[in-house]
């Protein structure tokens, strides 16, 4: 099996990432009034869950004898940042800015790597490295501003959520359509071409 079919078959995990990252966007423009624990759990939620499907994502590839270390770092990452908010629910404001500003700069690098080796085994690439700039720019913001009240940072936080959540949401129906067109060709098409 080629890499390209490899990771069109893992679209639906794609998906899952992105529903869950709109919902809890919307979660945190509807809940204007969650505290900062509260805050730190929904995050502590959200990063397990989608390291998960990270790590998912990245050995669904590795599995067919391909190697996207990237998401596999991308998913521990979130996956350490996760249970360090669960196991610090104590945390300031200020501390949190810093975890979570840090963890979307590296989650972005990585990301924008991943879509720059992958460019050649999937259609429109770009949008895992608009993902990647999202996650950046999203980390710089809260690292410049580490001031902020807690509306803001929800605000920023369910922004940033719902944006990620709709590329990576259309990255993975870009995936099912070449699943489908790889799958209907017996997926010996080495490559779909670059953008």
């Amino acid at each position: 099996m080629n890499m390209s079919l490899a990771i069109a078959r893992n679209w639906w995990v794609l998906l899952l990432r992105g529903l869950f990252a709109v919902f809890l966007g919307i979660l945190a423009f509807a809940w204007p009034g969650i505290t900062l624990l509260a805050l730190v759990a929904v995050y502590g939620v959200y990063m397990v869950i989608d390291g998960i499907a990270a790590i998912a994502l990245g050995a669904g590839a590795r599995h067919q004898g391909n190697s996207w270390w990237e998401m596999i770092l991308v998913g521990a990452l979130g996956i350490a940042a996760g249970i360090i908010a669960f196991f610090w629910p104590g945390v300031t404001a200020v501390a949190l800015l810093v975890i979570i500003g840090v963890g979307s700069i590296v989650r972005g690098i990585a990301e924008i790597v991943a879509a720059i080796r992958l460019r050649k085994h999937i259609e429109h690439e770009w949008l895992l490295g608009f993902g990647g700039v999202l996650s950046i720019a999203f980390g710089l913001l809260l690292l410049a501003r580490p001031a902020i009240g807690m509306l803001t940072l929800l605000w920023w936080f369910g922004a940033w959520a719902i944006m990620f959540g709709v590329v990576a949401m259309a990255q993975s129906l870009r995936l099912l359509a070449t699943k489908h067109r790889l799958e209907g060709r017996g997926g010996q098409t080495p490559t779909l071409g670059v953008t």
